[in-house]
């Protein structure tokens, strides 16, 4: 079971480098690292584990950020409209990107920066990513194509430049006129029914 304790942190050579292709078929060690990232996002988002073993929510891991400098990463999240995007990818290839630029409204985090940073960071409106993705229950790879686009867009794009030696803390800028957020916040109303 991957801990925080097993999260490397920014400044490690790792987090920094280009990470290599997973060799095919899956290794039995692969498939260990791939289900482990999963769960240990899944169990991010559960409060009692969360509080008995000390995790740090999060909807994304990528293998690097455990120190396996191999193309894979997994993410449990749920998009704005509450569809669930759940994939252990595998080698993801970024096919196709928007020219519109976004960003997410007061910034974004990581597991593997454990500091306060200011700023946002550029990400494409919509993007495609085809990959291999894992299932557990049958436990093979089935060819996939993401067309993703806004938050969830953003969350693969953190992940899949993990898998390149980039944190999001490397392209934080103060502002992006050109950029707008990917979603705005709704203000609560005062109203009364």
């Amino acid at each position: 079971m991957i801990l925080m304790k097993h999260i490397i942190r920014e400044g490690h050579k790792t987090l920094e480098t280009v990470a290599r292709d997973v060799e095919l078929p899956l290794s039995k060690a692969d498939r260990k690292t791939l289900t482990d990232l999963m769960d240990y996002v899944r169990n991010s988002q559960d409060d009692e584990m969360v509080e008995t073993y000390g995790l740090r929510p999060g909807v994304g891991l990528a293998a690097p950020q455990i120190n396996v400098s191999k193309r894979m990463f997994a993410v449990h999240a749920h998009d704005l409209d509450g569809t669930l995007y759940s994939h252990m990818l595998v080698n993801p290839i970024l096919k196709a990107k928007s020219q519109n630029i976004i960003y997410l409204p007061g910034g974004e985090g990581c597991l593997s920066v454990d500091r306060e940073t200011e700023g946002i960071t550029p990400r494409y409106e919509s993007v495609v990513f085809e990959a291999l993705s894992y299932d557990r229950e049958s436990d093979q790879l089935i060819p996939v194509e993401l067309h993703l686009s806004g938050y969830i867009g953003i969350v693969f794009q953190h992940e899949f430049d993990h898998l390149n030696g980039i944190l999001f803390t490397m392209k934080l800028f103060p502002a992006l006129p050109n950029a707008k957020p990917a979603f705005v916040y709704e203000e609560e109303s005062n109203d009364s029914i």
